[in-house]
């Protein structure tokens, strides 16, 4: 094997990373790629970790990018938040500390992560990243849809599961349009073992305790960032999504006129976990740009 081979193999494997955006607390990544080359933040939805990026932060790496998944504050192998605080003010904060250490990257967000990218990038003069994906998030959004999540983040919050394998029924269960995988191992990253010998999901329950008219009075707030969105910008909807309707990416448009927007064929409201080869192209093909 050569040296620059190598090296390349060295820049394709993940490699954790620390982001201190308090003093008592620490958000953790992986890291793929040259860091020297143009980063890429990638930002899972509520209720996942960095592993949900698993197939596009490699993609972006091979395609030359400096991709760096994170897991959000109170999720996977990040800090709990000490005071509790799981605002989107507070998830827009820790984005702009991270966006000034990579130096101005491409951000992609799914979900919680775009919207509170939408309002990072929004109230930031001049922003923060040089462009924009938002999986499966718009300002307005169908309520249904949000409940149908909180619902199933809520349904094992005390009890957990006995196994990998009864966390992996729960999911089968909740996304029905999936293919059944015999393998859920792939869960078990997702998961933390108790004291109790139960799995529970790897993040800080608080983040589902907080109060919900809290979060819904910050999204007009969002809305109003959004309308200050400068950057390239790309929607990616599930087209099987309970979450952004159809005229719900409509009326994103009318709000972001300058955006691009894309149906991800047969994907739902977890575009990567559905089809991530669909999106994988069309988020490079974008950035290409």
């Amino acid at each position: 094997m050569s040296a620059v081979d190598s090296m390349q193999k060295e820049f394709c494997t993940p490699r954790p990373i620390e982001f201190r955006v308090s003093e008592n607390e620490v958000l953790r990544a992986d890291a793929l790629g040259d860091p020297a080359r143009p980063a890429v933040l990638l930002a899972h939805g509520g209720g996942q970790t960095r592993y949900a990026w698993a197939g596009a932060a490699a993609a972006l790496a091979e395609a030359g990018r400096y991709a760096v998944a994170l897991d959000l504050r109170g999720h996977g192998e990040s800090d709990w938040a000490a005071d509790g605080d799981y605002t989107l003010a507070a998830f827009a904060d820790d984005f702009r500390q991270i966006a000034a250490t990579l130096n101005r990257p491409a951000m992609v967000g799914a979900s919680l992560g775009g919207f509170a990218a939408m309002l990072a990038e929004g109230e930031a003069p001049g922003g923060l990243f040089s462009a924009l994906v938002l999986v499966d998030i718009a300002p307005r959004i169908q309520t249904e849809g949000a409940e149908r999540i909180v619902a199933f983040m809520n349904a094992h919050l005390e009890d957990g599961f006995a196994s990998v394998e009864e966390a992996g029924q729960a999911v089968a269960a909740y996304l029905p349009h999936r293919a059944a995988r015999s393998n859920v191992e792939g869960l078990r990253k997702n998961l933390r073992l108790g004291p109790d010998g139960r799995y529970r999901w790897h993040w800080d329950p608080a983040f589902l305790r907080r109060d919900r008219t809290s979060f819904e009075s910050e999204v007009p707030r969002v809305h109003a960032a959004a309308r200050q969105i400068k950057t390239p910008t790309l929607l990616l909807r599930g087209s099987r999504s309970d979450l952004v309707s159809p005229e719900d990416a409509q009326h994103f448009l009318t709000v972001v006129p300058h955006a691009q927007y894309r149906d991800v064929s047969g994907a739902g409201h977890m575009v990567a976990g559905d089809k991530n080869d669909l999106f994988i192209a069309a988020m490079l093909e974008f950035l290409k740009t």
